[in-house]
């Protein structure tokens, strides 16, 4: 598998994920361990200087007794990279690194370990996130360079840290049959929420535009005022809102990918989201209102949409081509003429939960009333312009609700909580230093 090719299995795996990459970063810990470096130590030989082998051994950071080298840190900012995570992959390297090595430390002290069976399954859990089975992830990993083991490590740090948060904290966790009460009042009808939301989309179709946008995103998310947001916009954004100032119609909550939607619900008018992957691009949101509704808050949302490819990618004859298209078609159904002797990829239609939904397909289709289209999206090629088309979409209401689906799920967001204050603890105490270089 070429490099090309190599970075087109990631792209497209991050296009279809059903949640976004960078979640699955902050869910797990990054390692490092030696297991990389008994398997790298032969390559970084071959063809080089000891010297400068050694030289990449030499440690960069120290934590309590455990230290970073120059080589893990390198892997670290590979992989990184080659996943696309959004922000400076330098830095979020260093970070979690430091962060995973305070975990192995915890993990060791209370003695907890993994099988390698519990591992395996773990690393097969993740890459099917991305609908790539392991080998496949571990070939494209091989091809752009990054050790298996940083992806063990990785992972292993993850399921580590997730043991000792659920042995710790177990019993401090204790949900209450009130508690399930309360939870299961605000789910009820009449608890709809709508948000007033303005966006900013960096490109990020070439390694060269991903490096700078990711820089950029991380100055725009410290935005803290609207004028400076919609300046920044009309500047930066490669969307078609740039012209409204980034300005977006309301929007339902439950209309939104669910990683969007958990990061715009708490936000004060003015603040703005981390930077979010999505297809060739990194996008930002500022909030710039947030009502409730009379509406029935949904378990969940069924989208019914089309995707019709125009080929030429983001040109203007493909623009054209879209542009007479929208002013034929007043419903889905009025595409297929348009598709008549055609692959049938050219035109597909599907139904859809919008939690199943790829974000950056999601979130244009959280933009749309039934009928409204969209051509902010290339093909992940690049070849094709997408023209997008909601149908219609479907409320699903609950029935039934399951009380233990609703303990579990409280559980899991108070463990999160001790989670969180545990790790800033154990920073707090921590002899951490960086060396010179």
């Amino acid at each position: 598998m070429s490099r090309p090719k190599m970075t087109q299995v990631f792209d497209t795996a991050l296009h279809r994920a059903p949640k976004a990459f960078k979640h699955s970063l902050t869910r797990f810990a990054f390692s490092a361990g030696l297991a990389v470096l008994a398997t790298a130590l032969p390559v970084l030989t071959h063809g080089g200087s000891p010297a400068m082998a050694q030289g990449l051994f030499e440690p960069v950071v120290k934590v309590n007794d455990r230290a970073i080298t120059a080589y893990e840190l390198s892997q670290r900012v590979a992989y990184l990279t080659l996943l696309r995570a959004p922000g400076d992959p330098n830095k979020l390297a260093k970070e979690q690194l430091i962060t995973e090595a305070l975990q192995r430390d915890e993990a060791k002290r209370v003695e907890i370990a993994l099988s390698p069976e519990e591992l395996k399954e773990g690393m097969e859990e993740f890459t099917q996130r991305f609908q790539l089975t392991l080998e496949k992830f571990e070939q494209a990993l091989a091809q752009g360079g990054v050790e298996i083991g940083t992806f063990r490590d990785f992972v292993e740090a993850g399921l580590l840290w997730r043991k000792i948060v659920r042995e710790k904290f177990r019993r401090q966790v204790r949900i209450t049959e009130a508690d399930i009460d309360r939870q299961l009042e605000l789910s009820q009808p009449g608890a709809g929420v709508r948000v007033l939301l303005s966006e900013i989309i960096l490109p990020a179709h070439t390694p060269e535009a991903q490096r700078a946008s990711s820089a950029r995103s991380i100055e725009l998310a410290e935005i803290t005022t609207l004028p400076a947001f919609a300046a920044a916009a009309r500047s930066y954004s490669v969307a078609p809102s740039k012209g409204r100032s980034g300005r977006l119609d309301w929007v339902e909550l439950s209309n939104l990918p669910p990683a969007l939607a958990a990061q715009v619900l708490p936000l004060a008018p003015g603040a703005v989201t981390d930077p979010l992957p999505v297809q060739n691009g990194i996008a930002l949101f500022q909030m710039r209102a947030i009502e409730e509704t009379d509406a029935p808050a949904p378990t969940d949302v069924n989208v019914d949409y089309a995707t019709y490819l125009i080929p030429g990618g983001n040109t203007e004859t493909a623009h054209a081509s879209a542009a007479a298209i929208r002013s034929r078609v007043d419903s889905c159904d009025d595409l297929y003429p348009f598709a008549d002797g055609q692959p049938e990829e050219q035109l597909v239609r599907e139904t859809k939960l919008v939690t199943d939904i790829s974000q950056s397909y999601a979130i244009e289709l959280a933009k749309l009333d039934p009928g409204e289209s969209s051509i902010a999206l290339t093909s992940a090629s690049g070849q094709n312009l997408v023209f997008l088309m909601l149908c219609g979409r479907s409320r699903i209401l609950p029935e039934e609700v399951n009380r233990e689906d609703v303990r579990l799920q409280l559980q899991n967001q108070r463990l999160a909580s001790f989670s969180k204050g545990f790790l800033e603890e154990l920073h707090a105490e921590a002899f951490i230093k960086e060396l010179a270089q």
